[in-house]
């Protein structure tokens, strides 16, 4: 089994603190689903003949998107590649772009889930943020989807916002519970360099949420969701039984995958490679055949790294047997010696014959991992 990622930059406009590749240059999308479709082409063989079982539009923007333009990525792709009757097909969308009628077209194609971009229910945090939705359009996004049928839905959040408090992170939270979406994402702002967001606190025209506060919004985050039915799956994801995403899931998991469009990330268990981030060279190297993306061999080593930092990142753990008949005795031992002083301090366990973060180890996790790797 294997995914597929198509990366659509377009976006009507940036919000303040997003770093991923994208664009308000609309006028520009019938010469990238042209070229985009051309890419799903030219790149069918790098996952083999194996089956796709999920099919992720993410972005940028995907919902800018309109129905022929959605439809000639589709027809593209089932002509092209073998997908699975039951794969998981998603589209991440605005809220503002959810009207009824766009909905209902949705529903034609073979999108099953829904992932909603709503980040906070606090219309003065919307506007800091230049997000373009209100919290009423948000929750009256999701109501229209369930209404027209998708019993899959996905919602974002995120904490740590500038003058964010603890009784402002539960208003969220008992909201968003109480939509009962079946997946929840929720991440803590990144200040990333060079966006809006990092000039502004460089310039102390906003504050950073503190150490403490950030743990004590996790901490809620995370009682509050296991609570209410949640699984806690991976370190940033809850979804209810049976709603894991499939799509992300399989990044996790070191299942295959391809990612089609500017700056797009593609892995097959023996390479990844990523595409330029860049539309307009994007553009111009798929019509004129040149070279598009750059590529690496994996090692052993780095194949190792890549496992820590995915695997240890679920709630399933780090499975001991793949380990060492993945990687061999010496790395197998490397691995045990550097979680020793981890399972001492409580911040990992044992459990099911797979290393794993406890609820403790949680809130260090990035340094837990960093020890474990290769290096």
């Amino acid at each position: 089994m294997a995914g597929i990622y198509i990366h659509i930059p377009f976006c009507k406009k940036r919000c303040i603190y997003c770093d991923f590749f994208s664009t308000t240059q609309s006028e520009k999308k019938a010469a990238y689903i042209e070229a985009l479709c051309r890419e799903l082409i030219l790149c069918k063989d790098y996952i083999g003949n194996e089956r796709v079982e999920t099919i992720y539009l993410g972005g940028g923007t995907p919902s800018q998107l309109a129905d022929k333009e959605l439809a000639a990525i589709f027809n593209t792709i089932y002509r092209t590649y073998r997908v699975d009757s039951e794969a998981e097909i998603t589209l991440e969308a605005n809220p503002d772009d959810l009207r009824p009628d766009y909905i209902r077209m949705l529903r034609t194609l073979p999108f099953n889930r829904i992932s909603i971009g709503m980040q906070t229910f606090q219309d003065k945090m919307l506007k800091m943020l230049n997000r373009r939705h209100t919290a009423e359009q948000a929750i009256n996004a999701f109501y229209e989807c369930r209404e027209n049928g998708f019993q899959n839905i996905s919602i974002d959040l995120m904490y740590g916002l500038p003058g964010e408090t603890e009784a402002i992170w539960t208003e969220d939270l008992q909201q968003a519970i109480s939509m009962k979406p079946e997946h929840i994402s929720a991440y803590h702002l990144i200040y990333e360099e060079g966006t809006v967001m990092w000039k502004l606190r460089e310039a102390h025209r906003i504050e950073e949420a503190d150490e403490d506060l950030s743990v004590n919004l996790f901490t809620r985050l995370i009682h509050t969701l296991k609570q209410n039915g949640y699984e806690h799956y991976e370190i940033s994801n809850f979804c209810l039984p049976g709603y894991h995403s499939r799509h992300n899931s399989s990044y996790w998991t070191g299942k295959k995958y391809l990612g089609c469009g500017p700056s797009a990330h593609s892995y097959n268990g023996e390479s990844r490679q990523w595409n330029i981030a860049s539309l307009d060279g994007y553009i111009k190297g798929i019509k004129e055949g040149t070279e598009i993306s750059e590529k690496e061999e994996l090692d052993l080593y780095t194949r190792y790294n890549d496992f820590v930092l995915t695997s240890i990142r679920t709630s399933r753990g780090m499975p001991l047997n793949r380990l060492k008949a993945g990687f061999g005795e010496e790395l197998y031992n490397y691995c045990r010696q550097m979680a020793q002083p981890h399972l001492a301090q409580g911040t990992m366990e044992i459990s099911e014959e797979s290393l794993k973060l406890t609820e403790k180890g949680i809130f260090v996790s990035d340094g837990i991992m960093s020890d474990l790797m290769w290096v």
